[in-house]
C-alpha cells in the first residue's frame, strides 16, 4: 500500500469534468456500486442520507479541483462527521484516506484515459509505470512496470490504473519516434489469469461473486471513464425523427451542393456483417472492442463504436445496409455540407437538436450521383443513401460547406 499520497501533478480539465458529471448515489456498502458503475455514480459507503453525501461530494470535488492535501481533506471529513453525526465503520485516518485516495486516483485515471485515447494516433503505444512512492509494492504491479502495448490492446481494458486500493501506478503515451529514440519495442501482450472471488460478505444486501484478473483488487477491473465513452455512442434509429416545428431560422440554401466526388468503391455487400462493421469503424480509429472519439471538419466530437450498427441484442441492425457503409463513413469524414436543426415536437413534448451530414458521390456503375444524408442526435442516428432531392435536407443553419474558407 502507499506510504504517501501523490495522485498526480496539477489537476486537469478532463479529471475535473469526469468527477463533476457523477450523480450522488446513497449506499449502504461499497459493493452497492461496482466497477464501471463508478463512472456515473459518486458514493461513500454507508452514506445513506442525501445531505451527508452532498457534503462529502463538495469536499472531494474541492480536493480534486484545488489539489488539496489529505490533511486538508481530513479537516473537512471531521467537520462533516460532526455536523451529521455520521457513525462510520473503520478508524478515522483509514476511512478518510480511502475516500480521498479512491476518488482522486480514479478521477485522475479517467482523465488520463480520456487524454491518451484522444491522442492515440500520435501516441499509439502506452507504457505501464509502477510508482516509486509506494513503499510496499504489490508483486504483480511491480512486474508490470515498463510494459509497452498498443493503446488498443485488450489488456488495458482490465489493467488501466488504478488497479487496487491505494494503487498509484500510472500510464504514459509513446509515439513511434519516442520508441525509436529510446530503443524501446512493444511487449508481448500479457496473459490474463482470472479468479472468482466473493465480495461484500458483510453487506446488508448480501455478498456478490465477481471475476477479476490476478493482481487486480475487486472493483478495479475496468478502465475508469471508458464506460462513458462507450455509452456516448448513439443507437441506430429505424426511421427519421417525427417532423417537428423548426425553432432555429430555416434559411433556404440559395445554391447547390458542391459537385459530387468520384469514389472507387461500388455498392457491393461486404463478405460478412462482422467485416462490414470492422471496415466501417476502422477509418475512425475504432474497433468492435473499443470505440473512438472522432472530430469532424468543424471540430464537433462524435463517439464512434460498434453500437452504431447493432441493435439491443448485439446483432447488426437491419436499418444499416452493409453495402452502403463505406459511403456513410466518407460522408461523416468529408461531408459536402453540415446543417444543424433545432425542432420542437409537440407529440413528444421535447426539442431535438440534430446534425445533418450531406455528401454526394459518383459511384461506379451508378448513372446518377448517390446522395448520403447522416442524421446525428442525442436520441440516435440514421443514414439515408440514394435519394436525389438534397434540398429536402438543407434546412436549419448551415455550419459548413466544402470549399468555403
Amino acid at each position: 500500500m502507499a506510504s504517501s499520497v501523490s495522485y498526480g501533478s496539477v489537476p486537469f480539465p478532463e479529471q475535473i469534468r469526469f468527477f463533476r458529471k457523477k450523480l450522488n448515489v446513497p449506499t449502504q456498502a461499497w459493493t452497492d456500486i461496482y466497477g464501471a458503475e463508478h463512472d456515473w455514480a459518486f458514493m461513500v459507503a454507508g452514506a445513506t442520507r442525501d445531505a451527508l453525501l452532498a457534503d462529502f461530494r463538495q469536499a472531494v470535488e474541492k480536493a480534486i479541483a484545488e489539489g488539496t492535501t489529505l490533511e486538508d481533506f481530513r479537516k473537512d471529513f471531521d467537520a462533516i462527521v460532526a455536523r451529521h453525526g455520521w457513525d462510520y465503520k473503520g478508524g478515522r485516518n483509514w476511512r478518510s484516506r480511502v475516500i480521498y485516495e479512491t476518488n482522486l486516483y480514479s478521477s485522475y485515471g479517467a482523465g488520463r484515459y480520456a487524454q491518451l485515447w484522444a491522442d492515440r494516433d500520435i501516441l499509439p503505444f502506452w507504457q505501464y509505470h509502477h510508482s516509486d512512492a509506494v513503499s510496499h509494492p504489490r508483486p504483480l504491479h511491480l512486474s508490470w512496470n515498463g510494459i509497452i502495448l498498443k493503446a488498443t490492446d485488450p489488456w488495458w481494458r482490465t489493467h488501466s490504473c488504478p488497479n487496487g486500493w491505494g494503487c498509484q501506478c500510472f500510464i504514459t503515451g509513446l509515439s513511434a519516434f519516442d520508441m525509436e529514440q529510446q530503443g524501446l519495442s512493444p511487449s508481448p501482450s500479457p496473459t490474463i489469469t482470472w479468479q472468482t472471488v466473493e465480495v461484500g460478505k458483510r453487506s446488508p444486501g448480501g455478498p456478490r461473486t465477481v471475476r477479476v484478473p490476478d493482481g487486480i483488487d475487486p472493483g478495479f477491473e475496468h478502465t475508469p471513464g471508458r464506460a462513458r465513452l462507450e455509452s456516448a455512442v448513439p443507437p441506430p434509429i429505424a426511421s427519421p425523427n417525427p417532423t417537428g416545428t423548426p425553432s432555429l431560422p430555416s434559411r433556404p440554401p440559395g445554391d447547390l451542393l458542391p459537385e459530387p466526388r468520384p469514389v472507387s468503391a461500388s455498392l457491393s455487400p461486404a463478405t460478412s456483417p462482422e467485416q462490414a462493421v470492422s471496415d466501417f469503424l476502422s477509418p475512425f480509429g475504432a474497433t468492435s472492442a473499443s470505440p473512438a472519439v472522432f472530430q469532424d471538419v468543424v471540430g464537433e466530437r462524435l463517439a464512434i463504436g460498434k453500437t452504431l450498427l447493432t441493435d439491443a441484442s448485439g446483432a447488426l441492425a437491419s436499418t444499416v445496409p452493409t453495402a452502403e457503409l463505406p459511403l456513410v463513413a466518407k460522408a461523416l469524414q468529408a461531408p459536402d455540407e453540415i446543417w444543424v436543426r433545432l425542432e420542437w415536437h409537440p407529440e413528444l413534448k421535447k426539442a431535438t437538436l440534430t446534425r445533418l451530414y450531406l455528401a454526394r458521390f459518383q459511384v461506379p456503375g451508378q448513372p446518377l450521383p448517390v446522395l448520403v444524408v447522416v442524421q446525428w442526435g442525442a436520441d440516435g442516428w440514421r443514414a439515408d443513401v440514394g435519394g436525389q432531392n438534397s434540398d429536402l435536407w438543407r434546412t436549419g443553419v448551415r455550419l459548413y460547406r466544402r470549399g468555403d474558407n
